[in-house]
């Protein structure tokens, strides 16, 4: 099983997403709903992968990204935006787009497994 660490500031979202992921036989073992606590999580905790939200109440979740990048950790993005934010590392593959389905999120996941 792939732990993952989620970072998503709305509380209803990382609920449903956690949901998702233990039906899809992944585990949630560490979530951080702003920039602060995603910092140290990130810096400090055991997990296999993560999920992005891209904007964290106003606030760009890249630099989690770039300590991700800088520890070996794959991560996709989670967002309503769109698209990865400017400077991402090609490794934020693939993007998941708000709202999707359980399938998208499982096929996002297994192309992040990969990685």
């Amino acid at each position: 099983m792939k732990d993952i660490f989620i970072v998503e500031d709305d509380a209803l979202i990382a609920m449903l997403l956690e949901d998702m992921l233990s039906d899809l036989g992944y585990r949630v073992c560490a979530s951080a709903p702003d920039l602060e606590r995603a910092l140290a999580t990130a810096r400090d905790a055991e997990f296999d992968a993560a999920i992005l939200d891209v904007s964290l109440a106003g606030r760009s979740s890249l630099p989690v990204a770039k300590l991700l990048d800088e520890r070996g950790k794959p991560y996709l993005y989670a967002t309503g935006y769109g698209s990865a934010p400017e400077g991402s590392s090609p490794s934020a593959l693939p993007v998941l787009r708000k709202p999707f389905q359980l399938s998208e999120l499982e096929q996002a996941m297994k192309q992040l497994c990969e990685t």
